[in-house]
């Protein structure tokens, strides 16, 4: 069976991904994904196995501290981030992904991560004597980490809060069982809050406080998902690659890791308001179904 780019695109492509994937790898790793799966018979695995490796060249490459060795670096980790979405595509694309493949991809991303800030925070410090490189190194592995612990946690709470309803509504008198917006929204992306209120089935929905509060997040989430990019628009993704990329590139690695880490934490810290408020969505609309409220926190 040979494998279209359509099919490729169609099949293994994400529906929303962070920028950086969508316009700088999905358009080389699809043609990639194509030739691969189509001429070869390597294994998801064993790309992985060759993301780490041309990683640790990278980091070897940082190490050395001079900027023609430093862009090599950067050209090397950007082809090791390529080869690192390629895996996941062809295991969707054959149905060969397992259950170790996504362990060895997660564990060799991090082990990436912290051998590429090791050699290029140490390498410029050892070049240069500047602290700064030694606090930023902390940082970045710090960083790193704190985004996958809070995507897990953040992802913890929803499920618990969604959890929480679906018990009180199943508990209650309620003659008819309500809905998720979120569940009518990932259903029908193009559909529109106002178009929710005139469903004839009751709608809970925890994002309402943030859409009363941010209108205009609206218009601008659907501009992004139309370009398949996720709002999240400084992710881990990003923060890597900028730290591991741009900085090696324009030889400014202290202004660029501090800027991207900064604009890390702000989107980090909008998540948690986000949750924030969308717990106060949840503690309404869990007293209204606990008093027998026909219509529990109501798209608005």
């Amino acid at each position: 069976m040979k494998f279209t780019l359509e099919e490729v695109k169609s099949q293994t492509f994400k529906a929303r991904d962070a920028w950086w994937t969508v316009f700088l790898v999905d358009p080389l790793a699809g043609r990639l994904v194509v030739g691969t799966a189509n001429r070869t018979s390597i294994t998801p695995n064993q790309i992985t196995w060759g993301a780490l490796f041309l990683g640790l060249g990278s980091a070897g490459c940082f190490l050395t501290a001079d900027w023609k060795w430093l862009v090599l670096g950067a050209v090397l980790y950007h082809l090791s981030f390529v080869l690192d979405c390629m895996d996941g595509k062809i295991a969707r694309l054959k149905g060969t992904g397992t259950v170790l493949g996504g362990w060895l991809d997660y564990v060799f991303d991090r082990i990436r991560v912290l051998t590429c800030t090791l050699a290029l925070m140490w390498g410029e410090y050892r070049a240069t004597d500047k602290e700064i490189y030694l606090l930023l190194g902390v940082a970045v592995v710090f960083l790193d980490m704190l985004r996958y612990v809070d995507a897990l946690q953040v992802a913890k709470v929803r499920r618990q809060m969604r959890g929480e309803l679906t018990k009180a509504i199943a508990e209650s008198a309620a003659t008819q069982t309500p809905v998720f917006a979120e569940d009518l929204l990932r259903e029908d992306p193009d559909l529109d809050p106002d178009e929710i209120k005139t469903r004839t089935v009751e709608v809970i929905d925890l994002q309402q406080e943030f859409r009363s509060r941010f209108a205009w997040y609206i218009r601008v989430r659907d501009w992004l998902r139309d370009h398949r990019v996720r709002t999240h628009l400084v992710s881990g993704i990003e923060f890597q690659m900028a730290v591991f990329i741009i900085g090696p590139l324009v030889n400014q690695i202290i202004p660029v890791t501090i800027g991207a880490a900064a604009l890390l934490l702000v989107f980090e810290f909008a998540i948690m308001y986000k949750l924030w408020l969308s717990s106060r969505d949840f503690t309404r609309a869990l007293a209204e179904i606990r008093a027998g409220d026909s219509q529990p926190a109501r798209v608005g």
